[in-house]
């Protein structure tokens, strides 16, 4: 239930005053769905995100329609949200989704790549090296033009086939993705096995390599419970953009351990509690994934949209 004043916000010196929340509910959480969401229905997903405050949001997948048809709507989706005032950055695992991508006016893409070898041979069939020999160009060519990249990484805290993953061999492909030109890198715990201490540990040697906190953002699963608990540990390092699904929406199709992502409302909940400025309105935003949910047939998983849409109406 909606409480005045609550959560009360307590403010922590060593945490930034503001958070960018990179929304992927649409894009990243859509994916997972069994049953294929209208295109006007995603478009009218993402227009709610946008009024709700949500001011990066993730769009679509320009991937071929035979390994995500979920996305195979992406280019009559994009030019429907296109004239919104915020960033709507699209995925785009070669140089064909970028061209599919620019031709349509996209101006952010994001290349996906892996820590590790048997994800990567699961996801993209090549291995590490090949991959980001295949982002190259990707990355190249939009840089040329002035797009705004951003460089996904998963398992970089376990993988389900590898187990625990060196540090060190995280760093090295973090190292990588910087060096080719993106702009930005995302820290994916694909099966939400990370801790505090790792994300820690992991941040620590990042900066040491010279990749700052500025460069990065932390994309967790909640698979173990973790999440908020690993967010609240990369923002005392100096992160300050997070990865977060409206409604807990998604997983990761490749990953079958992998739950859902951290709920847009769980982590603003937390956030306005430390008194963390997100841009964002709580109220229009457990709307949205109410309303999502309902078009998808299901309550949502994440508990502040429970708790403030009066999902949960067993008296006690």
């Amino acid at each position: 239930m909606t409480v005045p004043g609550l959560p009360m916000a307590v403010p922590s010196r060593d945490l930034p005053t503001r958070v960018r929340i990179h929304e992927v509910g649409a894009r990243d959480g859509l994916q997972n769905e069994k049953a294929t969401v209208p295109t006007e229905v995603k478009a009218e997903f993402i227009r709610r995100l946008a009024d709700a405050g949500l001011t990066t949001i993730e769009a679509t997948s320009f991937v071929h329609p035979k390994w995500v048809p979920q996305l195979a709507d992406a280019e009559a989706l994009f030019p429907m949200v296109a004239d919104l005032p915020v960033a709507l950055p699209v995925l785009v695992p070669n140089e064909r989704g970028l061209d599919r991508a620019l031709g349509l006016g996209a101006r952010r893409v994001a290349v996906f790549a892996s820590a590790t070898e048997s994800f990567a041979k699961a996801n993209l069939n090549r291995t590490v090296d090949e991959a980001l020999a295949m982002f190259e160009p990707v990355v190249a060519r939009a840089k040329a033009d002035a797009v705004h990249v951003r460089g996904y990484l998963s398992m970089c805290f376990g993988d389900p086939w590898e187990g625990a993953v060196p540090i060190p061999q995280v760093v090295k492909v973090c190292r990588a993705l910087l060096d080719m030109g993106c702009d930005e890198l995302s820290l994916g715990d694909t099966i939400g096995v990370a801790t505090p201490g790792h994300v820690v540990a992991l941040l620590a040697a990042l900066d040491e390599a010279g990749v700052p906190p500025a460069a990065l953002g932390v994309h967790f699963h909640d698979t173990y419970g973790q999440a908020l608990a690993n967010t609240l540990a990369a923002l005392q390092q100096g992160v300050t953009t997070v990865d977060a699904s409206a409604g807990g929406l998604g997983g990761c199709p490749y990953a079958k351990s992998a739950t859902g992502n951290l709920a847009t409302e769980d982590l603003v909940w937390m956030l306005r509690g430390l008194g963390i400025d997100t841009g964002i309105d709580l109220g229009r935003l457990v709307a949205t994934s109410t309303w999502m949910a309902s078009q998808l047939g299901r309550p949502s998983p994440s508990r502040t949209v429970r708790a403030l849409s009066h999902e949960d109406t067993e008296e006690h």
